[in-house]
Parts: C-alpha cells; sequence; structure tokens
C-alpha cells in the first residue's frame, strides 16, 4: 500500500474515530457509535499493517505480537462482568501509558538520522515528554486498578509534606530534563530512565493520595492522561492517526474529569494533583457518627408500598451492578408501569465508580431510554415521589453531602432521596459506602432497610408482582397485599 493510500485510510479513520465519539454521546446511538470506533480501527490497523514501513521479515515480528494479544484480551474481555468494568478500564490505561513509555525509550536509541537542529531538538523534548506522561499513567493506573479492586485501601494516602514531596519529584524531572537534552547521542539514557522511575513513584504517589469518593474523576482522569501519552507516541513515531486519536481521547477525558468535579463539587486542580489545597477553608467541625436505629422492613412490605405508590423513583448503585440484578428490575419497572404508577430512575454521574456505568447496564435490560434521568434532571422531582426504590447506592444518597460540613463528601451534589414520602434502601448490611462514610440516611423516620442479597430481593418482589391473579397481589405469606 503506498503511502498516499495509508494516508487516506487514516484520514478516514479519524472521522469514524469522531464519529464514534458523537454517537457515544447518547444512549440512543452508543451502539452506532461503537461500531464506528471499530471499523475505524480495523482501517487503521489494516493501513498501518500494509503500509510500506512494515516489511516481510516486519509481519512475522507483528503476527507473533498481536495474536497473542488478541486472543488474550478477546478471553479476558468476554470474561469481565459489568461490576468489574472499571477496574478493566484503569489496567488498560496502564498498558497504553507502558506503551508510551517503551515507544519512548526506543525511539531514543534508535534516532531518525535525518532530523538535525531544532527538529531534533523538538523530537527530543517529544520523547522527553512523552515518556513521562506514559510512566504517571502506568503506574497511576496501576493503583487505580488496585484501589478499584479493594487490593488497595480507598483510603488516601496522607504522607507529611506530601505535596513537597510532588515539587521535588517535579523539580528532579526538569532538572533529568536538562540533563537529557544537553547529552550527546545516546548519553542521555541514563537520565531519562532515572527520570522515568521518578514519574513512576510520582504516579504511584498522586493516585494514592486520592480518596476512594474521587475514584471515578482519577479513572477519567488517566483515561486523558492515556491518551495525551499515545499522542506524544505518535509524534515521535510521525504517526498523525496516533496524535489525532491521542488528542481524541486526552482532551475528552479532561473534559469529563472536568464535567464529574462540577458533579461532585470537588476543585479539578486539586484531585489531579493528589487533593493539593485538600480542605482549604474547610472549618474545623467534628463530625458526629449517625445516631438512632434503622427500620428494617420485608419484601411483603415492600410490596405493598410499591402496589399503592402512584410515583416511583429507582437509584441504582454498585450494590445492583455487583448483583446483577438490573434484568428484574427493569421487569418490576414494566409491571409498575403497567399497573399505572409513574416509574423513573434517578443516576448519579458517578453512581457505579465509573460515568454512564448505570446507564449502561439499565440499556442493557431493556430500560426505557426516555425514563432514565440524570441527579440535576431529577432532584426536585423527590417531594412529589412516594417511593423512592435505592438499590445498592450508598455515598450518591448520602445526606452528610450536604448537612455535615465536616464530612468528606461536604458538597458533594447528592441524590435527595430522604426528601421523599417514603425510602427504602437494599443493602446487605449497615456498613459503609466505598468512601468509607457514615450514612445517616439510614436511620431517618421516612427510611426503611431491606437487608439482604439485591438480586434475591428484587426477584423476590418481581415474583409477587408478577403473581397479580384475580386482581389481587398475594404475598409470600399468602396474605392479599393489594387490590389492583
Amino acid at each position: 500500500m503506498s503511502n498516499n493510500l495509508v494516508t487516506v485510510a487514516y484520514i478516514a479513520a479519524s472521522a469514524l474515530f469522531i464519529l464514534s465519539l458523537g454517537g457515544l454521546s447518547n444512549q440512543e446511538s452508543a451502539g452506532k457509535g461503537n461500531i464506528y470506533g471499530i471499523i475505524g480501527m480495523l482501517i487503521a490497523f489494516v493501513a498501518t499493517a500494509l503500509s510500506p514501513a512494515v516489511s516481510g521479515s516486519g509481519y512475522a515480528l507483528l503476527g507473533g505480537a498481536i495474536l497473542p494479544a488478541a486472543i488474550i484480551g478477546s478471553i479476558l474481555a468476554s470474561r469481565v462482568a459489568m461490576t468489574s468494568m472499571p477496574e478493566l478500564v484503569a489496567i488498560l490505561h496502564s498498558f497504553v501509558g507502558l506503551a508510551a513509555v517503551l515507544v519512548g525509550i526506543a525511539n531514543y536509541l534508535q534516532p531518525e538520522s535525518s532530523l538535525v537542529g531544532v527538529e531534533e531538538t523538538i523530537h527530543q523534548i517529544e520523547i522527553y515528554v512523552g515518556v513521562f506522561i506514559g510512566a504517571i499513567t502506568f503506574t497511576g493506573s496501576i493503583i487505580a486498578f488496585g484501589k478499584l479492586r479493594a487490593i488497595i485501601s480507598s483510603k488516601p494516602l496522607m504522607l507529611p509534606a506530601r505535596h513537597l514531596l510532588n515539587i521535588a519529584m517535579l523539580v528532579a524531572t526538569v532538572w533529568f530534563g536538562v540533563q537529557f537534552m544537553a547529552a550527546p547521542h545516546l548519553g542521555g539514557l541514563q537520565p531519562l530512565l532515572i527520570m522515568t522511575g521518578i514519574a513512576c513513584v510520582l504516579g504511584i504517589h498522586l493516585v494514592m493520595a486520592i480518596g476512594g469518593a474521587d475514584m471515578p474523576v482519577v479513572i477519567s482522569m488517566l483515561n486523558s492522561y492515556s491518551g495525551w501519552a499515545a499522542a506524544a507516541a505518535g509524534f515521535m513515531l510521525s504517526n498523525d492517526l496516533l496524535i489525532i486519536t491521542g488528542a481524541l481521547v486526552g482532551s475528552s477525558g479532561a473534559i469529563l474529569s472536568y464535567i464529574m468535579c462540577k458533579a461532585m463539587n470537588r476543585s479539578f486542580i486539586s484531585v489531579i494533583l493528589g487533593g493539593f489545597g485538600e480542605g482549604a477553608g474547610k472549618p474545623a467541625v467534628k463530625s458526629d457518627a449517625p445516631v438512632g436505629e434503622s427500620t428494617s422492613t420485608t419484601v411483603d412490605e415492600t410490596v405493598e408500598l410499591l402496589c399503592d405508590a402512584k410515583s416511583v423513583i429507582i437509584v441504582p448503585g454498585y450494590g445492583m451492578a455487583v448483583a446483577q440484578a438490573q434484568h428484574s428490575v427493569s421487569e418490576i419497572t414494566k409491571i409498575l408501569r403497567d399497573r399505572g404508577s409513574v416509574v423513573r430512575f434517578g443516576i448519579h454521574p458517578v453512581a457505579g465508580r465509573l460515568p454512564g456505568h448505570m446507564n449502561v447496564l439499565l440499556a442493557e435490560a431493556n430500560v426505557p431510554y426516555d425514563i432514565v434521568l440524570e441527579m440535576d434532571e431529577i432532584n426536585e422531582d423527590f417531594p412529589k415521589t412516594d417511593v423512592v426504590l435505592v438499590i445498592g447506592a450508598n455515598d450518591t444518597v448520602n445526606p452528610s453531602a450536604m448537612e455535615d460540613p465536616a464530612s468528606p463528601i461536604a458538597g458533594m451534589p447528592v441524590l435527595e432521596v430522604w426528601k421523599a414520602t417514603k425510602v427504602i434502601v437494599m443493602k446487605r448490611s449497615m456498613a459503609s459506602g466505598y468512601a468509607g462514610v457514615e450514612n445517616p440516611l439510614f436511620y431517618k423516620e421516612n427510611t426503611d432497610m431491606l437487608f439482604g442479597d439485591a438480586r434475591k430481593n428484587v426477584d423476590a418482589i418481581m415474583g409477587q408482582l408478577i403473581s397479580l391473579h384475580d386482581g389481587e397481589t398475594v404475598g409470600a405469606s399468602g396474605r392479599v397485599l393489594a387490590k389492583v
């Protein structure tokens, strides 16, 4: 394939990637967006493999690298549950970062002889910056994976003088960068490798200092880093397609991170710098643990409430994803709507530890798009709602965010479910959520706790609703729960 054909193929792939991002902007077109992305990547891969840069001996090396990777990736992706998708995204980001590091070092060891003067200087800067971003992305993503997987504690690591430590590592990076640029051919390998080690430590420390409540933003930000790392690799390899796609991923990830920070009332700069300035300006108020007793309920009582309710809002969370209860929830929604109830879903921007996680689960279960509403769209409707069914959500419905200035999630916008007439919370226990913050919602007078496995409880509710017979809903005990 000639260079002109490769260029045309890259332009077509770039256009498809842009269409893919546009399609992913809403649920109705997300399927097409994925197809555009797959076709674009296939075109890019084939064009690169058939380009003049790949010779006959290169195909054996290319095949030896790609085939095992494709097999391993296919097997792992097919086995990953939706609940593990945040961890998968995090670990894939680490691969992109590692690739950028390896490409940068390899590019330095085999420089382009055609580059001289200013062009060579710019290329050296590209290598150094690309390796730096890639190393931070690599180790930071591994730590994010560990936190999401609960291998590493979700609590932030607050080392003494941690901000000074970060600044010292950045200063050292600049210092070794000066040495790298001033060194003769291949003489800069040592400062490049030392900087890579420092950047790896910096990536670890930055993400370790971020608490569980902010991990969704971290995942999004690492996505942005991986994009810029890919763009840097594109500059190093003079590959226009890598530059374009890297810039698309980097900019979209940064925009998403900013939007999420606004939704969580977090400082964008504070989060990406490992909590720099955290707690500044907050009053030193002691946070007391919730007081009172929780009220437990049963499946029968929950079904009775749902049957009597004219308006119902379902708030799904990570617990619903873990229990894989979305299909049963979808069936409950259909039954209640058929009975004349107004049923809608309230989705927090970070529900499920990943943006759009709950939307994907509900779309998979064929829940109508028009009744799945974002937090800003539905929050004002809670006071007019008869029953709110919280399935596995915790931090995203925590009143402490609004009522306790000393809470770690203080100021974070949440779904104000406690304003409804009745709240049913499905949880295994009274344990705190991923952010490690106690939830006063569980002790409010209008809240009942339905303990147990979410899947079993949802299935039991669905079974009783399905058992409508002769105009009656009959509970497990044989008692008539509601008249139609």
